[in-house]
């Protein structure tokens, strides 16, 4: 099975920076060293929403650009199949929620295409 679980969560003011990490532990899943890893978050009262992803060649995408875009001021990076690394920089009260890193075969943007969460991880951000 796989087990993932983030570290790097806390209270910050807005403005400030934290860097999230989701460890995996893949105990007889040969195939996980294809798998995308992916965060997302989930604020009080809202829907779990994509944040970005990479995959195991390395690629990576982010969510589409908008007035809550975290295109900029978040940035994925992956250093070795089992481990993924979330840079928030810029820090902005909306961006309170909690993190959960996922890993899943295809990679999308979509809640249902992944496959292991992690427990989550609160990230607050004081005005």
């Amino acid at each position: 099975q796989v087990q993932l679980v983030e570290s790097g969560g806390g209270l910050v003011q807005a403005g400030d920076s934290l860097r999230l990490s989701c460890a995996a532990s893949t105990h007889g899943i040969g195939t996980f060293s294809t798998y995308s890893m992916g965060w997302f978050r989930q604020a009080p009262g809202k829907e779990r929403e994509f944040l970005a992803v990479t995959t195991w060649s390395g690629g990576s995408r982010y969510r589409a650009a908008s007035a809550d875009s975290v295109r900029g001021r978040f940035s994925i990076s992956r250093d070795n199949f089992k481990t993924v690394t979330l840079q928030m920089n810029s820090l902005k009260p909306e961006d309170t929620a909690v993190y959960y890193c996922a890993a899943g075969p295809i990679g999308g943007t979509g809640v249902n295409e992944y496959e292991f969460w992690g427990q989550g991880t609160q990230v607050t951000v004081s005005s």
